[in-house]
């Protein structure tokens, strides 16, 4: 029976929730690369996303008038002098996802700020990729991001990836007053000025972050990414609720300190797909025939399409996102404006928790562009961001049970991920305690020279970096009583995880309710688009 309170709620323009009524059409998931159509019971609450907020009507205007009325801080322009050295950073690929239409709006922004830097006689301008210990852009992600002309004037001298395991290239600055270490690249910190140009998708994303994370390396990370932090976090997406903010922020008050730091922050809706795939944004309830059409086209099309090329066909479909604030000047009040837009666009207000919490996931992780979703990033998507897209409470109560739709494959990119293989295969078999993990391994895999060398000469995430993604899913791990793979086409990867599986959905709803009662209140959440719960 349908609880009295979603009599009032059956949808409003504020909460975007609906409820599965007795004939209400299936509801569509993404399960990796594939989509499944799927009806769920009656009484299931779907948690949708907002309409996309309206983008600004002209996007380098909305960056110059940032520039020029800054918060906390002279204009740009006031700052620059001729012969000073200047370094431009960027967030890499891991934002937006998925990758946005060109031109991408780094482009834009650099494109306004270079022309500002030539015209005030500024010659010694570098750009500086923020990978941190994620795997080095390649040249062909490198240019699509800049465009021909910025990576044509700057590339490979002046426009390269941040190298956190080069000798020579790190600055050490003052610890903080818990101690902490904070390095960051040296070209930046010896800079007369650096500028970042981010890209925000969550709230977790920007402020100190930026710098203190994106610019630093293996010793600077250790004081937050971490299993002891993780778990003193209660809020991912609330920095005043975040350990592992808390930390950054200590941080970045000592780049700051040390730096002149000018920071561009852009804020995107969630309008991930248009054109063809336009249908994937709508609610079931709202699609045309034309859309159950191209819906069950496209769904008949991947069914017969080998992985590898439905998983390029996904990443060749730019997002069409829209830029909707752009804001600039000292680090903490330009962060305050963005994240106020920010929970504007992505937050959903929710009332309560739910017995049960099923989460579709898609093809693309902020680890897996142009890449593969591995066991290990299924885990960081599951019970890393889909567990902690929330502000207050998790969705899911304390000993719930999460639904995950996901083939959950034994693949693993040998280029991008080698690291996680050894970890998976080696290391979960043991122990999957995130302490016990950190403290026996951490540093074996951070310091071993392969894993090193594919880092900085190839395209391979850091040592370190499979750690940091089974930290990430700590406080699920911790939270949740139990997690369904629903679509697992093996045993073995639920296993090694610690969950179980089943074929297809409707058995996984089964078994989640005999684990927590006939009666269990059941939320579906509808990624994508991008969402953020605001449980009350």
């Amino acid at each position: 029976m349908r609880p009295l309170k979603t009599l009032k709620q059956l949808y409003d323009e504020e909460s975007h929730i609906t409820w599965q009524e007795k004939g209400s059409p299936p509801r569509a998931l993404f399960s990796g690369e594939d989509f499944l159509l799927e009806d769920v019971p009656v009484g299931t609450r779907i948690i949708s996303a907002r309409p996309p907020l309206e983008g600004v009507p002209n996007v380098k205007a909305a960056i110059r008038w940032a520039i020029n009325h800054p918060e906390g801080m002279e204009p740009l322009h006031a700052l620059l002098r001729p012969g000073m050295k200047v370094t431009l950073a960027v967030d890499d690929i891991s934002l937006p996802l998925p990758p946005m239409r060109t031109p991408d709006v780094r482009q834009q922004v650099m494109e306004i700020v270079l022309e500002l830097l030539a015209d005030s006689g500024v010659d010694d301008v570098h750009i500086i990729i923020a990978n941190a210990l994620h795997r080095r852009m390649t040249e062909a992600e490198m240019k699509r991001m800049v465009g021909e002309r910025i990576f044509d004037a700057f590339y490979p001298d002046r426009y390269y990836n941040h190298d956190a395991e080069d000798p020579d290239g790190m600055a050490e600055m003052e610890r903080t007053s818990h101690g902490e270490v904070v390095r960051i690249n040296r070209r930046a910190a010896e800079s007369d000025l650096l500028i970042y140009v981010n890209i925000n998708l969550v709230p977790m994303d920007g402020g100190h972050k930026s710098v203190g994370t994106g610019l630093a390396d293996y010793e600077s990370l250790r004081a937050h990414h971490n299993a002891r932090t993780i778990r003193e976090t209660e809020s991912y997406m609330e920095p005043k609720r975040s350990a592992l903010h808390r930390s950054v922020e200590r941080i970045g008050r000592v780049v700051d300190k040390n730096l002149k730091v000018f920071h561009i922050e852009t804020v995107l809706n969630n309008r991930m797909f248009d054109g063809p795939v336009e249908f994937l944004m709508k609610k079931e309830e709202d699609y045309t025939e034309f859309d159950r059409l191209k819906f069950q086209s496209m769904k008949y099309a991947l069914s017969r399409m080998p992985r590898a090329a439905k998983r390029k066909l996904f990443f060749n479909i730019p997002a069409a996102y829209d830029v909707i604030g752009v804001f600039a000047g000292a680090t903490e009040p330009t962060h305050d404006k963005t994240l106020e837009l920010s929970w504007k666009q992505y937050s959903v207000p929710v009332e309560g928790q739910a017995d049960i919490a099923i989460f579709g996931v898609p093809y693309v992780s902020p680890y897996n562009v142009n890449s593969i979703m591995n066991p290990l990033l299924l885990q960081v998507m599951g019970l890393g961001y889909l567990f902690n897209l929330n502000r207050g409470v998790p969705l899911v109560k304390k000993g719930g049970v999460i639904i995950l739709t996901h083939p959950a494959y034994d693949e693993f990119d040998p280029e991008h991920h080698p690291s996680y293989i050894e970890f998976f295969n080696r290391l979960l078999p043991e122990t999957r305690d995130a302490m016990v993990l950190e403290h026996r391994y951490e540093r074996e895999f951070a310091k071993n020279p392969s894993y090193v060398h594919l880092y900085r000469k190839g395209n391979a995430y850091h040592g370190a970096h499979p750690f940091y993604m089974w930290y990430w899913g700590e406080n699920g791990r911790q939270h949740v009583g139990k997690v369904i793979v629903a679509g697992a086409e093996n045993n073995h990867v639920p296993e090694l995880m610690g969950w179980e599986r089943t074929d297809t959905l409707s058995e996984a709803i089964e078994q989640a309710r005999g684990f927590m009662g006939r009666s269990a209140s059941i939320s579906l959440v509808k990624i994508p688009p991008i969402l953020q719960v605001d449980v009350r």
